[in-house]
């Protein structure tokens, strides 16, 4: 039988691979972290994160132009805090004056169409590490929930256009929605991290902010990486309390949570390329073993390919610059 079908008649040529190509990469599909940090003049290199920074604020402004000149539009903010500001309660993430609130305004005086959205847990400001208030060695859910809802507010006060909650305490999206409609940020979104698991590879990123657990790890609010289920019915849970996005996070290993969660929600889908895969691409790369860019771009396709329509990414930057 003579041979009809010739799938490769697709595959032919980079003109007819890009007439068909299904997923295509562009600069409105990132989210920045920028991680700030007090003090002038401080551009200062994670060492865990080869050529990426945390960033003083009179610095913020040029690099968040940089973003916006390159097509990339939202960033998630992630502040330092000084050891001498952390108590149990994260009383300093309260502060209208403190390093969050002046960041977000700095963004916006910088770029003002720039999109912000804010980290929104205790451990940046814990003196213990951990997302929630900690009490008798145990965390508690819904005095944290409390905290976590004023600082949303803090937050859309001083011009965030999105929160982000990366806790996952029991209720903490109705008690943010709650608060932001009770004080007439009705326009202020949610999008919220509600499927994180209790991972290894936040390693690189807790060195940045100094917010490793003190004692224990986050199992008993993070969720256990065996688990698929489990995610499906947290995001759902958080999308009935108020959340306008929901995020995966880790990536590159939970594809198959973004594709399950992307097929029966009928919001925005986001993915966090979390700081132990930036790092582990990077140390690869400088030992000659991989391709940087070329396994850089396959592993931010992948992304899109599974169904995220968001991809949070330290990589953003490298991406665009490729693309463009």
């Amino acid at each position: 039988m003579q041979q009809i079908r010739r799938n490769r008649r697709l595959r032919t040529n980079d003109a007819i691979r890009s007439l068909v190509r299904e997923n295509i990469i562009t600069p409105h599909d990132f989210l920045v972290p920028l991680f700030i940090v007090e003090g002038k003049d401080v551009k200062e290199e994670i060492p865990s994160m080869p050529n990426y920074y945390r960033y003083s604020l009179d610095l913020l402004g040029n690099e968040v132009k940089e973003l916006w000149s390159l097509g990339l539009k939202s960033v998630l903010l992630f502040v330092k805090v000084p050891d001498h500001l952390k108590d149990n309660k994260g009383t300093e993430a309260l502060n209208s004056d403190g390093l969050m609130q002046r960041a977000i305004k700095t963004v916006k005086e910088a770029v003002p169409e720039m999109l912000v959205m804010t980290d929104v847990a205790l451990d940046p400001y814990s003196s213990y590490g951990h997302d929630g208030i900690v009490e008798d060695g145990q965390i508690i859910n819904d005095e944290t929930c409390k905290i976590l809802a004023e600082m949303s507010l803090s937050h859309a006060q001083a011009g965030a256009d999105f929160v982000a909650p990366s806790d996952m305490m029991d209720g903490r999206i109705l008690s943010m929605r709650e608060l932001l409609e009770k004080e007439n940020y009705k326009n202020t979104g949610i999008m919220s991290y509600s499927a994180k698991y209790a991972s290894a590879f936040y390693g690189p990123f807790r060195d940045a902010l100094d917010s490793a657990p003190g004692f224990g790890d986050k199992k008993t609010y993070q969720m256990d990486f065996a688990n698929r289920d489990e995610a499906i019915k947290e995001t759902l849970m958080d999308i009935e309390e108020g959340a306008d996005i929901v995020m995966v996070k880790p990536g590159l290993c939970y594809l198959d949570m973004v594709r399950d969660i992307r097929d029966v929600v009928d919001v925005p889908v986001a993915v966090y390329q979390v700081s132990g895969e930036y790092a582990m691409l990077k140390a690869a790369a400088e030992k000659g073993w991989l391709d940087h860019d070329a396994v850089m771009l396959e592993q931010i396709m992948a992304f899109k390919r599974a169904g995220a329509q968001i991809i949070a990414s330290y990589f953003a930057k490298d991406v665009v610059k490729l693309l463009n």
